[in-house]
């Protein structure tokens, strides 16, 4: 017996006398683009239409093949299609469901691609026409990853949402976030579509979508985005650590043991993985627009790594790159999830900064660049927010936050039951901190070390305004943000130049002010006496630094004008240091001269210090305490254009439709109801 074969559409037998035989889908895909009604002579044409697997590479090859006139000939066809398709979504059958699915998100990026140059309400005829537009347009659940097709490189070219706009689906995308059912199923991709939706052409005109969502108030709807974007990172962070497991344990490990740790720095770049920028964006966005959300980032949940699993089924999700995949379960509140007493409580902000420790390991790649600044941004928003410094700072929500540390050969990984349960400003601290010492690097990430030192300034201020000390090791803050010291000479200085000295200098000068507000008023924030003296130590034992930095503001050089003037505020900012140097270092030597020492130990630099104290004059400096607050629009709006529509290749990758399969979506919608 011949054997059949399927392309294309078609069903060919092998023998060349008899004629290609068409699927029955085929054909009756035909009759749709013909200009007659296909259930004229077939009342049940659309039932019996999505009861049979869809054929996306033959559907999606009628639509190219139109022109934008023959397209218009069968509007009506291409209404009923459309109608049928999201009438089919209602329904319980789940094979009807799911080929309804593939063929509406086929035929809206079918027709969308034809109609780019036209305007959206023209798109939005074609598709279900104006006098259905409004019952068809309104977003249920299991529609979030149809809306989410629609999605194109430039979303704010995407005329389709024009539609959109005036005709909002805010609503509708709130209850799928406040409903532990629909979220489960649709939470991710609701809360993708509205991080997207919120950045149309939001610096050109008024977008409803900001003003909604700064607004909302409603704590299950907060909850549920919060816990939507708090699963999602949870998975990548569960992941990354199940990948660095297996290949401590694997054969790289083995030969590292056998060779010595050499290849440490190779190692830890073959477990690198793919961020979620698109979930990172939608966090940046609730925490930027809606001070209700920072709550959320407080609330407690068990730890999502450790958890008992959920009892209902879990979905199975197409394998695509780590960190872009949606969650497979959603983890919503304790009703559903019960607390285990043995099991560390956790938080979104907690979770946020595992997230944020993985992701600014390496800044090399292009993506974790922008996910690193990204984390940076929304961290910025966190320091200057009055509410968020509170819980950061209060000492009676401590916890054990087990940051990812870049391996190094001079330290050892700390081990997780040895961390401290502290406030959770801490962290953030030790992120800061880590970040900086472990990117020297030929590339320097100078705006990112900005950044690390103005969140580190923000968190300052509100230590000073309400006098909160923080026992916290600050010995290691004053040396980690001193990465630079070795630029600070001459001859490296005169071969810098153009943006990067700028920068070096800009940065500098933050560093500075940085030490000088622990000098000026480290007095209501310190936690002990012993703890200031230690600071002056610091600033002692790198006075030759300070010297060269101090010298370097009485350069000329070959500096440009606007190094020239960030010179000239350098050297102001390190009168402070001038006077301390000036005024222990001939104590010290005299000390050291008495007592017949030719190099004194740390104690007794300490003891020179405290015993001169009375007699060290010191001008306050204004302004140490205030600082330019963050504004999106005058300065990151480059940088969010760009991230957005990295985010919308990856997403509309990620929708490919040849991952759509009947059989994953069976999977994945197995519980509609």
């Amino acid at each position: 017996m011949a054997q059949t074969e399927k392309k294309g559409g078609l069903l060919r037998k092998s023998s060349a006398s008899k004629k290609p035989l068409k699927e029955k889908v085929v054909l009756m895909y035909d009759e749709i683009f013909t200009t007659e009604d296909p259930s004229k002579c077939n009342p049940r044409f659309w039932e019996e239409l999505f009861l049979m697997k869809v054929n996306l590479e033959y559907l999606e090859g009628k639509l190219e093949a139109l022109d934008g006139e023959e397209l218009m000939k069968i509007k009506d066809n291409i209404n009923c299609l459309f109608q049928h398709c999201i009438q089919a979504l209602g329904e319980e059958h789940p094979i009807r469901v799911v080929n309804a699915l593939q063929t509406l998100c086929a035929l809206i990026r079918g027709v969308h691609q034809k109609n780019k140059s036209t305007s959206g309400f023209d798109i939005i005829n074609m598709l279900v026409g104006f006098d259905k537009a409004e019952l068809c347009m309104k977003v249920r659940p299991w529609q979030c990853k149809a809306a989410v097709c629609t999605v194109t490189d430039n979303i704010s070219q995407n005329t389709i949402l024009e539609y959109v706009m005036i005709n909002s689906i805010f609503e509708a995308i709130l209850q799928i976030l406040s409903s532990p059912l629909s979220r489960r199923e649709h939470g991710y991709d609701a809360v993708v579509l509205l991080a997207l939706l919120v950045n149309y052409r939001k610096y050109e005109s008024v977008n409803p979508y900001i003003v909604k969502l700064s607004i909302v108030d409603d704590e299950a709807t907060l909850n549920g985005m919060g816990l939507v974007i708090a699963q999602a990172l949870s998975e990548y962070n569960r992941q990354y650590k199940d990948k660095e497991e297996e290949h401590q344990t694997g054969f790289f490990s083995a030969l590292t043991n056998m060779v010595g740790s050499m290849f440490i720095a190779d190692a830890d770049e073959k477990i690198s993985v793919q961020t979620n920028e698109a979930i990172l964006l939608a966090l940046y966005e609730a925490v930027h627009l809606n001070r209700n959300f920072i709550t959320v980032l407080a609330q407690s949940h068990p730890e999502m790594g450790l958890m008992t699993a959920p009892t209902s089924p879990v979905p199975t999700t197409p394998v695509t790159p780590l960190g872009t995949t949606p969650p497979s379960s959603d983890v919503i509140s304790s009703a559903e999830l019960p607390l285990d007493a043995d099991v560390q409580t956790s938080n979104l902000l907690i979770t946020f900064l595992k997230y944020s420790s993985i992701v600014m390991q390496d800044t090399k790649d292009e993506h974790r660049l922008h996910s690193g600044k990204l984390c940076l941004i929304i961290l910025t928003c966190i320091a200057e927010d009055q509410y968020a410094n509170a819980f950061l700072h209060d000492d009676n929500m401590n916890f054990r936050v087990n940051l990812h540390r870049m391996p190094m050969r001079h330290r050892k990984k700390a081990a997780d039951k040895n961390l401290p349960c502290r406030p959770l400003v801490c962290a953030v601290l030790d992120l800061m901190v880590e970040f900086i010492v472990t990117h020297m690097m030929k590339e320097f990430p100078m705006d990112l070390y900005v950044r690390c030192i103005q969140i580190v300034h923000k968190l300052l201020c509100y230590q000073k305004k309400c006098r909160v000390r923080l026992h916290y090791t600050w010995r290691e803050l004053w040396s980690g943000i001193w990465p630079l010291g070795f630029l600070v000479n001459e001859d490296v200085l005169n071969s810098l130049h153009g943006s990067f000295l700028e920068s070096l200098c800009f940065y500098l000068i933050l560093v500075v002010n940085l030490f000088n507000m622990f000098i000026t008023y480290g007095d209501t924030f310190l936690p002990t006496p012993s703890s200031y003296d230690e600071l002056y130590y610091e600033i002692i034992r790198m006075h030759q630094n300070f010297d060269n930095l101090y010298s370097m503001g009485e350069l000329s050089g070959n500096f440009c004008c606007i190094s020239k003037l960030l010179l000239r505020p350098l050297k102001i900012s390190l009168l402070y240091f001038r006077a301390i140097i000036n005024h222990f270092n001939p104590k010290i030597e005299s000390y050291a001269a008495v007592n017949h020492i030719s190099q004194l130990s740390e104690d007794q630099v300490l003891e020179v210090v405290r015993s001169n104290y009375d007699t060290l004059t010191l001008k306050l400096q204004d302004g140490l305490d205030q600082y330019e607050r963050y504004s999106e629009q005058h300065k990151e709006a480059a940088f969010f254009k760009e991230l957005v529509r990295s985010i919308s290749i990856n997403v509309r990758k990620n929708l490919a439709f040849n991952t759509l399969s009947q059989e994953l979506l069976l999977k994945e919608f197995s519980t509609i109801s």
